[in-house]
């Protein structure tokens, strides 16, 4: 059984290429998606479809538009959702990807830093599963398969 797994989180490290490495050692039948990663694309495609904006507000409110239709529809088909909460950069996303896991009764494995219990307690109180490492979220879900 091949499960597919969302990866919630920022776009600004390779925290991604590590789950999909350490997932392919581990031979675990797992097929990711998550958020566009190229960010210039990301923070352009509301242009790219809909022509030039008149100014920041509108760049960024069609491009968020676009951006959450992709979210939503990769969401949607995915059986479980791993959001890493790092402490370098904002979190924005990942709270918002997190809590559409939620929302749409998603598994969802929270990855947090023990320095981010406190601010994170409630969105952690609604996943399935909160670890501090991406090898803790690894073999959370290895044990689906045992």
């Amino acid at each position: 059984m091949e499960l597919t797994v969302y990866l919630a989180g920022q776009i600004h490290d390779n925290w991604r290429e590590e789950v999909k490495t350490k997932a392919r050692k581990k031979g675990l039948p797992l097929t990711f998606v998550g958020p566009q990663e190229n960010h210039d694309l990301s923070d352009k495609i509301g242009e790219d479809i809909l022509g030039e904006q008149p100014n920041a507000l509108y760049r960024d409110d069609t491009a968020s538009s676009i951006n959450n239709l992709r979210t939503q529809v990769l969401l949607h088909k995915s059986d479980v959702v791993i959001a890493l909460f790092g402490e370098k950069y904002k979190q924005w996303n990942t709270a918002m990807d997190a809590s559409m896991a939620v929302s749409l009764q998603k598994p969802l494995i929270l990855i947090r830093p023990e320095g981010l219990i406190h601010p994170l307690k409630e969105l952690s109180n609604r996943a399935n599963v909160t670890v501090e490492t991406v090898d803790q979220a690894l073999q959370a879900l290895e044990y689906i398969y045992r």
